[in-house]
């Protein structure tokens, strides 16, 4: 078995996705627990909310096309 080299720069592609989002939603998060008296409190917690839920999703489906980029998709018997 041979590493699949275009899933493997997509899964790349994800991490830097994932890090992206693993650093905006806590300090999204931050900003809206910081003015709880502003208006806009509930919209901004409601998206560092998104925003977190969408870093943890995209971490699992990174992980998974890193194990199919490195091992392959398991054959059906």
């Amino acid at each position: 078995m041979r590493t699949d080299k275009e899933l493997l720069v997509k899964g790349l592609k994800y991490v830097g996705f994932t890090v992206g989002l693993m650093f905006l939603a806590p300090f999204v998060l931050y900003q809206a627990f910081k003015n709880q008296e502003h208006g806009a409190y509930i919209p901004v917690l409601i998206i560092g909310l998104v925003l977190a839920i969408a870093a943890i999703g995209f971490g699992f489906y990174t992980i998974k096309t890193f194990m199919q980029a490195l091992f392959g998709k398991k054959p059906k018997n």
